[in-house]
């Protein structure tokens, strides 16, 4: 099979309320690398169900995931947009991979003793073995990057050791390609409003916590106004912000919406107030956002046909891809 050199694959939850950092950290970054990879961007319906969800709210959600990727710029002719659910390669891929992965790796993935808690035993299988799926997802079309945050390389990394286990077991060499990380940006991990230590997250209780893709320019203004920060004025440099992580946050936040350094924005807002800051991160945030959040609307509330046909267009390409992938890894492993 002809290798792929620059095919990009990555995805989004459709857990509902997209954020900033969803925005920066993932979404942003796959518009960018159309003008020089092959991109396959999935909507990961089948990880959302490794905690319950409201099944209305669940295809509600997957919709607006595939808006957000439209109206920030993803051209849904050129690369793919889909629903993992729609190709059965992901989850037949993942059986086998299942198969091919040790315990002990999975054990190792902190993820899951984030997320599971202190409810381990009550955890679901699948958000154990969340990330051989994920490895499937990337394999399925050979993908060799994906664009990954922090807390996802740990998953990458497995996706690699599982890749080069089957093709040792099996004796393909290079059947399937390491894939490589992209990290990208100054704000792949934006963290929360009200606490500049923590992650930015669907599932933090404060609404004042994150902006998100749904947020109207009073609502930006409020959260952004509302912030965590400190007394002091910015620092003049990028050191000052040391141990201060509610404005290293905001400072972060202006730096990727503007494409700016943070030592840029320091040499602009160094020795001001929040007073004077938080007005224009406002301001620039509604700017860069807005536009988004109106087109995401105006699809949700009168164009769904349209978002349905992108999806389910990009499941037949992505099947077209899959498909042949999977058929000669059930060939490999015996199946007949």
């Amino acid at each position: 099979m002809e290798k792929p050199k620059n095919r990009v694959f990555s995805g989004v939850q459709p857990t509902g309320n997209l954020h900033l950092g969803n925005y920066l950290g993932a979404i942003r970054n796959f518009v960018g690398l159309q003008e020089t990879h092959e991109c396959i961007y999935c909507v990961v319906d089948l990880h959302a169900i490794t905690v319950w969800q409201d099944p209305k709210e669940l295809a509600a959600n997957t919709r607006e995931v595939a808006a957000a990727y439209i109206a920030a710029g993803i051209d849904p002719d050129k690369h793919i947009i889909f629903n993992q659910s729609k190709v059965s390669a992901h989850a037949e891929l993942a059986w086998i991979l299942n198969c091919v992965a040790r315990i002990g790796w999975l054990n190792r993935m902190t993820q899951f003793k984030d997320k599971a808690g202190k409810d381990r035993e009550q955890a679901s299988v699948g958000l154990y073995a969340y990330p051989v799926l994920m490895a499937a997802d990337i394999l399925a079309y050979r993908a060799t990057h994906v664009p990954v945050g922090e807390d996802q390389k740990q998953h990458l990394e497995l996706a690699r050791d599982v890749a080069q286990k089957f093709n040792n077991d099996f004796n393909v060499p290079d059947f399937f390609p390491q894939p490589e990380p992209l990290i990208m940006g100054p704000a792949t991990r934006v963290m929360s409003l009200r606490d500049g230590t923590k992650k930015m997250s669907k599932s933090d209780p404060s609404d004042y916590s994150r902006i998100t893709l749904r947020d109207d320019a009073d609502a930006i203004a409020l959260k952004i106004r509302k912030a965590q920060t400190d007394p002091d004025p910015l620092p003049e440099t990028v050191g000052g912000l040391e141990g201060r992580a509610g404005a290293s946050n905001l400072v972060s936040i202006y730096a990727a919406l503007s494409g700016l350094t943070q030592a840029d924005v320091l040499k602009e807002f160094g020795g001001k107030q929040f007073g004077v800051f938080k007005p224009a991160l406002a301001e620039l945030a509604v700017a860069k956002l807005s536009p988004i959040t109106s087109e995401m609307k105006r699809m949700m509330e009168s164009d769904q046909g349209y978002i349905d046909t992108v999806l389910a267009n990009g499941a037949e390409r992505a099947q077209a891809i899959a498909g042949p992938v999977n058929k000669r890894v059930r060939e490999i492993v015996g199946f007949i």
